[in-house]
């Protein structure tokens, strides 16, 4: 199923994503995309599109590893580094989501994998995304 996540906010350097299952297939103009691709799915975000971040740092303290998983999500993170996941309850949260797991900032490219967030005006997360899913999206 293809999915087009629009930005609303001027401010970004990304208009739109288009997302078919895991994939990114395509970056645009959402005015081009939504027109090229009229049965996809449309997903519009008040805020700023792009690649979702790299948790650098300690994962946020959580009573549980699924919810120290979340949290990080919540940051708008779509990757953590390896030494992040030494505690084997960690390693497999992050894995049973399909959090990366690697040391470079995540990125949009078409084929790639589509890891993406959308930030508010605020710096606020507002959604994130992992391989084409919605994983966190703020009330």
């Amino acid at each position: 199923m293809l999915t087009l996540h629009i930005a609303e906010a001027d401010d970004g350097p990304i208009d739109a994503v288009l997302v078919d299952g895991e994939r990114v297939a395509a970056l645009g103009p959402a005015g081009e995309l939504e027109a090229a691709h009229p049965q996809a799915r449309v997903r519009r975000w008040r805020g700023t599109l792009g690649p979702g971040r790299l948790h650098d740092g300690p994962l946020p303290d959580a009573p549980s590893a699924r919810e120290r998983v979340h949290a990080v999500l919540r940051l708008g993170a779509t990757a953590v580094r390896p030494e992040q996941l030494t505690d084997p309850a960690l390693r497999t949260a992050a894995s049973r989501v399909g959090l990366a797991v690697g040391d470079r900032e995540p990125a949009l490219t078409v084929g790639g994998r589509a890891d993406l967030a959308v930030f508010g005006a605020d710096g606020e997360c507002l959604a994130t995304v992992l391989a084409g899913r919605l994983v966190h999206r703020r009330a």
